[in-house]
């Protein structure tokens, strides 16, 4: 009898063990699940998708932590249970004494706040069941107004942003009603209150850019819809590149705003968010620079280049000093953006200047090949030497000028090839297109022709060719006898032509002059093979 008395005595005291051990495995996992559920609503935002994996990997780390934890917790049950045993006392009607010495308002206080507790969470399913119906008829409300579709993905995301913060703030609130209602360490609330901050400060966050990606894309596509008609389509089409950027810094204001209110919420590094409203500014002063920028390279062509009344001459000149004008305006701004940035970071601009000044000075007198290019450079504008769409020739580069920088000449030839020449080194430089050009074309005929009769052909060509082709400022004159050929007689030929055009006037001229050379049987020369029959020999070639 006293073997089976003992039998039953281990058995209930494992029973108990077992049990103990099974409520903390049950609590551990529902803190588990509570955590999971929490750190997957936050980064369920599309703005937070970059930090997946270091969400996945906190989200392993504390799952670690917990299993580590109760892990301990069931050593030490099963360590205290075995002391117990070991001390000869019964586990379950030790435990059962414990949970009477319990006092009784402690029960009837933990199921009041169970039943609070559970009618809360009932009561939050019920409402957020209706706040998703709601966000869900907004959002197609919304989409619908003027008929815009461009902006769609922005309203969904931005409902669909604030239907998923609306749930887990509801459920973080709960959480932290029922810590409150259970009695829980005052640390486990406070942790809890910290988390739910943290997360409604990120929330508001991505809301507000949310709200405004939607306001953006809205406004956008309603002034594409209404201003394309207008006389302002041509501005708004210029500055159109600026809504991305403005899109970009307004998202990283928000991001930098956001992390300094999350900075502020821990003690230990509170100081850092003395650098947010520097940033900011940085950002504002970076957005503006580009403002300014676009907006003074607009005003610049409006105001030098969209001019009707301009002459050839003129529009031409502009175009030459407006890619020279811009590059400097770009420099500058840049360059006053610059001292500001380093002013904001705390840092005093005028020796770096100073520094710089003596640097530049170091450098220039090394670098007198760089200074002789811009020298040459600002005397080619200045006089005018060429300009842009001039027809030029420097050494073997020939063709059209492309651009004028202040260092080097950018041509562009007939066969496509982009010929980059530094302005100090252009000594012989020929023009094509100052006033006018001409035109040579060299012919050869036969000794035997009549020269009288190829005069009046030629003329009578260079009249056809003139009333013909705008490009031709005078008929063709015909200079005369220019050589005595082995085999020809070479005739000269000169038409004068607009600036730049010679090259197409030529190859015009040439054709027209075979044609009219056909029609009145004038030959043209040209090498022949000779085949001379001999009586006594084969035939042989000469």
């Amino acid at each position: 009898m006293e073997t089976t008395f003992e039998l039953d005595a281990l058995i209930s005291n494992i029973v108990t063990i077992v049990v103990e051990v099974g409520v903390i495995a049950v609590a551990f996992m529902v803190l588990n699940g509570i955590f999971k559920r929490i750190i997957s609503g936050v980064i369920k935002a599309p703005a937070l998708a970059r930090w997946q994996g270091v969400a996945t990997k906190a989200q392993s780390n504390l799952r670690m932590l917990l299993v580590v934890l109760a892990t301990l917790c069931i050593i030490a049950a099963i360590g205290a249970n075995l002391y117990l045993m070991y001390l000869g006392e019964n586990l379950p009607e030790y435990t059962l004494e414990l949970i009477r010495g319990i006092p009784t308002q402690f029960w009837i206080d933990t199921g009041i706040a169970l039943a609070k507790i559970l009618g809360l969470v009932i009561a939050a399913a019920f409402v957020l069941r209706y706040v998703r119906r709601l966000f869900a008829f907004l959002c197609a409300r919304a989409k619908a107004f003027e008929g815009i579709h461009a902006n769609n993905e922005s309203i969904e995301q931005f409902f669909g942003t604030l239907s998923r913060t609306a749930s887990t703030a509801s459920w973080l609130i709960v959480l932290a009603l029922a810590a409150v209602w259970l009695g829980l360490p005052a640390a486990v609330d406070a942790a809890i209150i910290l988390v739910l901050r943290l997360f409604l400060i990120i929330a508001v966050g991505i809301l507000i850019w949310r709200a405004l990606g939607a306001l953006i894309d809205s406004a956008d596509a309603l002034s594409k819809k209404y201003v394309a008609e207008s006389r302002f389509a041509g501005a708004y089409e210029r500055l159109n590149s600026l809504v991305p950027i403005f899109r970009r810094s307004i998202e990283y204001v928000l991001m930098v705003t956001v992390a300094t209110l999350v900075i502020l919420q821990v003690e230990a590094i509170a100081s850092l968010a003395d650098w947010g409203p520097r940033i900011i500014r940085i950002i504002g002063i970076v957005f503006l620079a580009r403002l300014v920028k676009e907006l003074a390279h607009y005003l610049m062509e409006e105001t030098l280049l969209r001019n009707v009344s301009l002459t050839t001459q003129q529009r031409q000149r502009r175009k030459t000093l407006v890619p020279l004008f811009r590059s400097i305006v770009t420099y500058a701004i840049y360059f006053f953006a610059g001292i500001m940035i380093l002013k904001e970071l705390g840092i005093n601009p005028t020796p770096i200047l100073a520094g710089a000044g003596i640097a530049g000075l170091a450098v220039g007198l090394g670098a007198q090949n760089l200074i002789n290019d811009m020298v040459s450079g600002f005397f080619i504008l200045f006089e005018e030497h060429f300009l842009v769409g001039d027809f030029i020739k420097i050494g073997e580069a020939e063709g059209t000028v492309e651009s004028i920088d202040l260092r080097t000449t950018r041509v562009r030839d007939n066969a496509g090839r982009h010929h980059i020449v530094r302005n100090g080194r252009i000594d012989d430089l020929v023009n094509y297109s100052k006033e006018y050009t001409n035109a040579v074309v060299e012919v050869g005929v036969a000794y035997e022709s009549d020269l009288n009769k190829v005069f009046d052909v030629l003329k009578a060509t260079g009249e056809r060719l003139h009333a013909e082709n705008d490009m031709v400022l005078e008929a063709t004159s015909v200079k005369g006898l220019d050589d005595f050929g082995e085999s020809e007689l070479l005739l000269r030929t000169v038409t004068r032509v607009k600036p730049g055009c010679h090259l197409q006037v030529e190859r015009d001229l040439r054709k027209r002059i075979k044609d009219a050379f056909d029609e009145n049987e004038i030959e043209i020369p040209y090498a022949r093979r000779v085949l001379i029959i001999r009586n006594e020999q084969d035939p042989i070639t000469e």
